[in-house]
């Protein structure tokens, strides 16, 4: 199968009910088209910034379901996939498939990380291509969170492998991307999920990001892939400093709670996290809101985006 993955992805996140903990559909469904106002490639529901380990498996598919009618058929709708089983996880891709995502994001099973040899995983990825009926995305997970991390000879092996098409490196190294896109076929296609290494990676021969940024900065995410697409190289390292520091001080700083945080703060629908994990305290809110109007988003507090001319 070929999908072209080039440009930005929004991995959305996840927002409950505060009452009752369950998934809040209707504020998740108008966070999406806030979203999708922009130019962006798609969204990926059931990522980390989705809080996907937290959520039931029908939760996932509530959240599909849920975007499905959203994603107009020029972009893509991405379905995290990942289980610590190799069995799980391919139920997860067929019935994403079946209800008509284009793609899988897969992470690896990671609990038992000293049995996960290169050889386990190969079986593993193996496996979940062939019985996946869509296109299948690796997801090197951030290395703080409880994962593995992907040797270059075995993404190498990987992108072999039919129906894996590419993969979303979160480590934040220019180094560590350039090696991939060395290591891989050229179509074998680079997604980074750090949001404030997006342009240095598209100069790599990256095609695009998943980033947690997205979620509060769509416009200028996208802004950057465009403007690189373009030629305009000037003005790409431009949008990329604006964006940067909300990568820096509120996704990779502050985790899930702090980009819901500043969802609220932007008049999406972020709320709480789902426990054991804990929103930020109160006094936190007075910094979060000031590194995103430094950043020029608080135009986005009425869901209107955020110039980047």
């Amino acid at each position: 199968m070929t999908i072209d993955l080039s440009g930005v992805f929004v991995p959305c996140a996840t927002p409950f009910d505060p009452v009752t903990g369950d998934l809040d559909l209707v504020g998740f469904r108008a966070n999406v088209r806030s979203f999708l106002s922009h130019p962006l490639r798609g969204i990926v529901v059931g990522g980390t910034t989705g809080e996907a380990v937290l959520l039931d498996e029908d939760e996932r598919m509530v959240l599909l379901e849920g975007a499905r009618d959203l994603v107009s058929d020029d972009r893509l709708l991405v379905a995290g996939t990942g289980a610590e089983s190799t069995r799980a996880t391919i139920r997860l891709c067929q019935a994403a498939a079946g209800i008509g995502a284009d793609a899988v994001l897969v992470q690896p099973p990671a609990f038992f990380r000293g049995a996960m040899t290169d050889a386990a995983l190969l079986e593993h990825y193996r496996a979940v291509a062939a019985a996946s009926p869509i296109p299948v995305i690796i997801y090197q997970v951030p290395l703080r969170m409880s994962t593995l991390e992907f040797a270059n000879s075995l993404v190498a092996q990987l992108a072999k492998i039919g129906n894996v098409v590419g993969i979303k490196d979160t480590r934040g190294s220019l180094e560590l991307v350039g090696d991939l896109v060395d290591h891989t076929p050229e179509t074998f296609q680079v997604l980074v999920g750090n949001g404030a290494a997006l342009y240095g990676s598209l100069e790599l021969g990256a095609v695009g990001g998943i980033l947690g940024v997205a979620n509060l900065a769509p416009g200028p995410a996208a802004a950057i892939h465009a403007a690189h697409a373009a030629g305009d190289s000037a003005e790409a390292g431009r949008i990329q400093e604006v964006v940067a520091p909300v990568h820096n001080e509120v996704v990779a700083a502050l985790g899930v709670p702090g980009v819901k945080m500043a969802l609220d703060l932007l008049g999406l629908r972020g709320g709480d996290p789902r426990s054991p994990l804990q929103p930020l305290p109160d006094e936190k809110r007075e910094s979060v809101a000031s590194v995103l109007d430094r950043a020029g988003l608080e135009a986005t507090r009425v869901g209107r985006g955020v110039s980047v001319g």
